[in-house]
């Protein structure tokens, strides 16, 4: 029997949904090309609605955002930008992505927007770019008398890469909270460019703006990049500007993780990133709750070389994607989603302060934000990696985060990292906040490892073990994912 047919038999005719027809339409049409392909997709769902969320990049995008991804528009090459394309026949993809373009600039009152990239990083790496080229690059350029790069010779090319890899980036530290793309020593944004990393205090965990500002005096980056992707409090955007042009510096603020709780209003003033930086990037999935890609934001000096990630970094659009991402930034105009991003918080708040009355460490000491890391090695005597074990096992999904100066290191880690943002799209409130808190306390301090080795097994009491996952799966039965899509 196929998926619809089991559809149509179970659900009314009054109570079908149009998007799960749909859906579940594209599964049976599937199944008879690749089987395996949908029965992995169906597996995903159903690991889904057996887990416990908590991962704080994942989300649920809706629907209509996945629907939206599955159609002709893939086969179309779009290189360039609306207006500007480097192939015939791109009205229709230049309709829609002017669409996303405004909906994103409706959405964080920007003076531009950039769709086109495929992730965070590559949205990163778009910024960095247009930022070598239009503060360094021309200049150097206009000093050896030549109006374009094209009118260089191959001895003064040679001359400006040499300049353009010499620029100096400094971001938040990965151990203290930061991002790969920030300046990591194995990641390409510290290979184009010298990486400085800026630490938080060793007794707070907190950013030192103070401190902050003596190191950027010192060091004098050309770009200084405020984000995150494990730090739990608020950044003062107007402070991080204020120390950026002491220096003539470039502020490139990342809001991958917190761009959804910026468009839902849930931070505002000196903690919303748009009036300050000069370009802001992000991830389109996340808090935001579209599907996976990147996008830029900037001012007008930059908007002209932002415009042209391709052929700077970027290879042709995925216009099927940048569909979902226009139906995605409507959605996060309306109303409910800024009662979703202030609840995210309200969330991410009650499961800091829960887990911290049980006597566990959260670095920081909580969270401003939609997620918190908390200390397993201090509080249960667990690596980051078993307690990431233990806590899959009964039906939590978590990462392992390393905690600020960490002696366990990233792979094994000392820390677990969770977020609000999933659990609250599902419905999800305080009460429900505390119980998952109350059932992570009862599963760890009822974890123990096998052995001294940091990578070795572990042992969870098998009764404690049945309790959580239990009360994990009656929670999860009471906040259904997609339950228009009725498979069973």
């Amino acid at each position: 029997m196929s998926y619809l047919e089991k559809y149509f038999q179970k659900v009314p005719e009054k109570g079908r949904s149009k998007a799960a027809i749909a859906y579940l339409a594209a599964w049976d049409h599937l199944q008879e090309h690749n089987p395996l392909v949908v029965q992995k997709i169906e597996q995903e769902l159903k690991d889904q609605r057996s887990h416990l969320k908590l991962i704080a990049s994942e989300n649920y995008s809706s629907l209509s955002v996945q629907l939206a991804m599955g159609n002709l528009l893939t086969d179309k090459y779009a290189e360039g930008f609306p207006g500007r394309r480097f192939y015939a026949g791109c009205e229709n993809v230049d309709a829609i992505e002017d669409l996303a373009v405004q909906e994103l600039k409706t959405l964080f009152g920007c003076d531009h927007a950039y769709v086109q990239p495929h992730s965070g990083a590559d949205a990163n790496l778009v910024a960095y770019w247009a930022i070598l080229i239009q503060r360094v690059q021309s200049r150097e350029v206009e000093i050896l008398g030549k109006k374009t790069v094209d009118e260089l010779s191959s001895e003064e090319y040679e001359k400006l890469r040499k300049v353009l890899v010499n620029q100096k980036i400094m971001g938040l530290a990965l151990g203290s909270g930061g991002h790969l793309t920030h300046g990591y020593r194995h990641n390409v944004s510290a290979k184009m460019m010298q990486s400085v990393t800026y630490e938080v205090d060793r007794k707070t965990g907190l950013i030192d703006y103070a401190a902050l500002h003596e190191q950027v005096k010192k060091e004098k980056p050309l770009i200084l990049v405020a984000g995150y992707s494990s730090y739990s409090r608020l950044i003062n955007f107007a402070t991080m500007r204020e120390i950026a042009d002491s220096v003539g510096a470039v502020l490139l603020v990342d809001m991958a993780h917190f761009a959804g709780l910026v468009a839902g209003k849930a931070m505002q003033g000196e903690y919303n990133p748009i009036p300050y930086a000069h370009i802001v990037t992000s991830t389109t999935h996340k808090t935001l709750r579209g599907p996976r890609g990147g996008v830029v934001l900037c001012t007008q000096e930059f908007k002209d070389t932002v415009n042209k990630g391709c052929p700077i970094i970027l290879g042709g659009p995925l216009e099927h994607v940048i569909a979902a991402k226009a139906i995605a930034f409507k959605e996060a105009q309306q109303p409910s989603f800024q009662t979703y991003a202030k609840q995210v918080i309200v969330n991410a708040q009650k499961l800091a302060s829960q887990l911290m009355s049980k006597g566990v460490e959260v670095v920081t000491g909580g969270t401003d934000n939609h997620l918190l890391v908390f200390n397993v090695a201090e509080s249960f005597g667990l690596t980051g990696r078993q307690a990431e074990a233990a806590l899959t096992q009964a039906g939590f999904t978590v990462n392992r985060n390393v905690i600020p100066f960490d002696s366990n290191g990233a792979w094994h880690a000392s820390g677990i990292r969770i977020g609000a943002p999933a659990l609250t799209t599902l419905g999800m409130k305080e009460k429900e906040m505390e119980q998952i808190a109350n059932n992570i306390v009862l599963l760890l301090q009822a974890t123990k490892p096998v052995s001294n080795d940091k990578a070795s097994g572990i042992q969870i009491e098998p009764k404690v073990l049945e309790n959580v996952l239990q009360s994990n799966q009656e929670l999860l039965q009471r906040f259904p994912l997609y339950p228009e899509l009725v498979l069973d």
